[in-house]
């Protein structure tokens, strides 16, 4: 059993990028679906003010600190997770460690033709890996059977859904009974980069902590979304120091 760390409500778990391959790859070898979803600062405050969130969140077999903010969080509130597990970099490592295994990914959505273009690339980039289907996140509620029957019938063993937070969460959640693959990811804008349409910030401030500021440079819309980063390592330290209060 890996060991999990209350962030500000959500039960992270700690564990590094090497554990969470093996853990996968365990899930590959069950019979039921596995979720495994990846918040970052932003998501964590969103799960903060939404209850049914946290939830969903809490109910996932796997749930990843993806971004440097939950890992600086972890280390305020004094409970250390071992790294950042983003999740494209989970879902890279995994098609490199099964892409010759006969392993069905199916990769559904993005705006139309990103899936597709995402499929093609993947191909180029790890030789022998198997796209099951893909299809674009722009469909309604009532296409939804349609696309579960879809899914299942392509024989998708790993489900990337990449809806965006917190849409494709619920809609694993909602949808986990039908499904018959036996993991679904929560991937966010990843088949943006995996199809060229969107890149992530340079290694360098990956590795700073600097991604936040990358896509702000990049997508300086975002900018309320991203008070969301300031007011979570706000609300760390409050409760840090509630606790040091309440231990005296």
């Amino acid at each position: 059993m890996v060991e999990r760390f209350n962030i500000l409500g959500l039960q992270i778990h700690n564990i590094s990028m090497n554990e969470t391959l093996e853990c996968i790859c365990r899930m590959l070898e069950k019979e039921r679906v596995q979720t495994v979803f990846t918040p970052n600062a932003e998501i964590v405050m969103q799960a903060v003010r939404d209850a049914s969130l946290a939830q969903i969140l809490n109910n996932a077999d796997l749930l990843l600190p993806d971004g440097a903010g939950v890992v600086l969080g972890s280390k305020i509130l004094q409970r250390p997770l071992k790294e950042k597990v983003s999740g494209i970099d989970v879902a890279r490592s995994i098609m490199k460690k099964v892409m010759k295994e006969n392993i069905g990914f199916y990769l559904l959505g993005g705006k139309p033709g990103v899936a597709e273009k995402a499929a093609i690339q993947l191909f180029q980039d790890y030789p022998g890996i198997k796209i099951a289907g893909y299809r674009d996140g722009y469909f309604k509620d009532t296409e939804t059977n349609d696309i579960i029957r879809e899914i299942n019938a392509a024989k998708t063993d790993i489900l990337f859904v990449c809806l965006g937070a917190p849409k494709q969460e619920k809609w694993i959640t909602e949808n986990k009974e039908k499904l018959q693959c036996k993991v679904a990811i929560g991937l966010g804008g990843s088949l943006d980069v995996f199809a060229g349409t969107n890149k992530l910030a340079p290694e360098w401030m990956r590795k700073a902590g600097l991604e936040w500021l990358y896509r702000l440079m990049r997508e300086p819309y975002r900018w309320k979304r991203m008070l969301d980063l300031p007011r979570f390592i706000l609300l760390a330290f409050r409760v840090r120091l509630v606790g040091s209060k309440q231990n005296r």
